[in-house]
């Protein structure tokens, strides 16, 4: 199935964007533009607690998000929306079909860290 966005030109964000320079790499590739924003804090737990639990309020997400700041909420939930990952809704905010799909391809990538986590601890 194919996922059509809306692109609004008139988001002035300071999100990375693929084909620009970003934090780490000059080259611009997507992937990077992508980890430069889940690296941001709090990034890609507002979209992980976004998936796993359905439409939230600002002060649900907050409540779930134990220990991130109002500040730090808005400013991610402003980043995820102007990159299209996340979106509001009557509920409150939820995830977009693509940050769905985004969230069903990390999901994997954390069970590879739960086992690279044992490696190294068994190493140590």
């Amino acid at each position: 199935m194919e996922i059509r966005y809306e692109i609004n030109s008139n988001i002035m964000s300071n999100i990375p964007k693929p084909g620009e320079p970003v934090r780490g790499s000059r080259s611009g590739a997507p992937i990077m533009a992508l980890f430069d924003l889940f690296g941001r804090r709090w990034a890609m737990g507002v979209l992980w607690v976004t998936c796993e639990n359905g439409p939230l309020t600002f002060r649900d997400l907050q409540a779930k998000c134990e220990g991130i700041s109002p500040a730090v909420l808005n400013s991610r939930l402003k980043d995820l929306r102007d990159a299209q990952f996340i979106h509001r809704v009557d509920e409150g905010y939820a995830a977009t079909p693509l940050g769905e799909k985004t969230y069903r391809q990390l999901v994997p990538l954390g069970a590879l860290a739960k086992e690279w986590a044992k490696v190294i601890e068994v190493s140590e």
